[in-house]
C-alpha cells in the first residue's frame, strides 16, 4: 500500500471518531447539576432524620451504664449482656425465645394480609371496571387511618372480652356454654390486630402492581384455553410479585418493631423485641435499648435483603 493510502486511511479513521462538542458537555453538567439540586432537600431530610439518629443510636449502644448515670465509655457489654447464654447449648436463650415470638406473629401477620390484600386488590383491579367506584372503595379502606391505632385496638376489646359481643353471641346461639377466654390477650388478639392494622399497605401496593397489568395479556391466556386459575398462577401473580414483595416489606417491617398492639392486645404478658425496648427504655436503660434495637434492625434488614434477593424490586419497577 502507497503512503499516500496509508495517509488517507488514517485521515478517515480520525474523522469517524466522534468527537466532544463543548455545548453538549456543558448542558450534560447542567442537567446533572439541575438533578443533584432536585434531590439535595430530600437526601437532606433523609440525612437529619434517618442517619442522624440511627448513627446517635448506634453510638449510645456501645455506651457504659448503671442504675444512675450512662457513662460515655465504649463497651461492649450491651450486646454481651443480649446474647448470655444463647451459645452455651441447652434451652433456647431469652432473646432468641423473644425473636421467635416475634417471628411468629410477622409471619402470621403477613400470610393474612397477603391473602386479604391479594383478594381485595384483585377484584378492584379486575372486576371494578368504574374508577369512581375503585375510588370509593380505596376510600372505605383508609377509613380506619382516620383514628389512631390505640382507638382501634380498645375498639376491640367490647367486642372479644369475657363478656364481650362475640362471646354474647356465640352463648346465645348456643355454640358454647361459657366464654371464649383466648379471644382477647392471646395470640389471638394480637395477630387479629395486626391484620386490622397492616393489611392496607398490603392492598395498595399489589393494586398497583395489577393496574399495570396489560389486559392484552389476560385476553391472550384466556384465548390460549388457560382457565382462570392457570392464568392467575401464571400471569397475573408473576407480574404482581413487585407488589407483593414492597407489600411483605411494609408488613414485616412494622409489624417486628411494634410493641403498642403487642401490649394492648396482648395484655401485657406477651413478649416481643420491640416490647423489651419499650420496658428499657421506660427503665432508663437505654444504652441496652439501643443496642436491642441495632440488632432488631439488623434482623429487619436481613428480611428486607432476602426479599429483595427474591425479587429485583429495581428492575421490576
Amino acid at each position: 500500500m502507497s503512503p499516500a493510502a496509508e495517509r488517507a486511511i488514517r485521515l478517515l479513521g480520525a474523522a469517524a471518531v466522534p468527537r466532544a462538542v463543548p455545548g453538549l458537555a456543558a448542558e450534560g453538567w447542567r442537567q446533572r447539576r439541575l438533578a443533584y439540586l432536585q434531590a439535595a432537600p430530600l437526601a437532606l431530610v433523609f440525612l437529619v432524620f434517618f442517619v442522624v439518629p440511627l448513627s446517635l443510636t448506634l453510638v449510645v449502644s456501645v455506651w457504659e451504664y448503671n442504675e444512675y448515670e450512662i457513662i460515655p465509655a465504649f463497651t461492649l457489654q450491651n450486646y454481651a449482656d443480649i446474647f448470655d447464654g444463647c451459645f452455651s447449648g441447652g434451652d433456647l436463650c431469652t432473646t432468641f425465645r423473644t425473636y421467635l415470638s416475634t417471628l411468629k406473629f410477622c409471619l402470621l401477620a403477613w400470610a393474612f394480609t397477603l391473602g386479604i390484600g391479594f383478594t381485595v386488590a384483585y377484584f378492584v383491579a379486575f372486576h371494578v371496571r368504574s374508577s369512581a367506584i375503585q375510588t370509593v372503595l380505596f376510600l372505605l379502606c383508609t377509613i380506619p387511618f382516620w383514628t389512631s391505632n390505640v382507638i382501634r385496638m380498645i375498639a376491640w376489646i367490647p367486642l372479644l372480652g369475657r363478656n364481650g359481643l362475640v362471646n354474647d353471641a356465640l352463648m346465645s346461639l348456643g355454640l358454647t356454654d361459657r366464654p371464649i377466654e383466648g379471644l382477647l390477650y392471646s395470640d389471638f388478639s394480637v395477630v387479629l390486630a395486626f391484620v386490622h392494622l397492616y393489611t392496607v399497605f398490603m392492598i395498595v401496593p399489589i393494586f398497583n402492581s395489577m393496574m399495570r397489568i396489560d389486559p392484552v395479556l389476560i385476553e391472550a391466556a384466556r384465548d390460549a384455553g388457560a382457565t382462570g386459575w392457570q392464568t392467575l398462577w401464571s400471569v397475573i401473580v408473576p407480574l404482581s410479585k413487585p407488589g407483593i414483595a414492597i407489600g411483605s416489606i411494609f408488613v414485616l417491617t412494622l409489624a417486628m418493631g411494634d410493641f403498642v398492639t403487642v401490649g394492648v392486645m396482648g395484655g401485657q404478658q406477651i413478649a416481643s423485641v420491640g416490647k423489651v425496648i419499650q420496658v428499657q427504655m421506660s427503665y432508663l436503660q437505654f444504652p441496652a435499648a439501643a443496642a436491642n434495637a441495632v440488632v432488631l434492625l439488623g434482623a429487619v434488614t436481613l428480611v428486607i435483603a432476602g426479599l429483595t434477593r427474591l425479587i429485583d424490586l429495581r428492575r421490576e419497577l
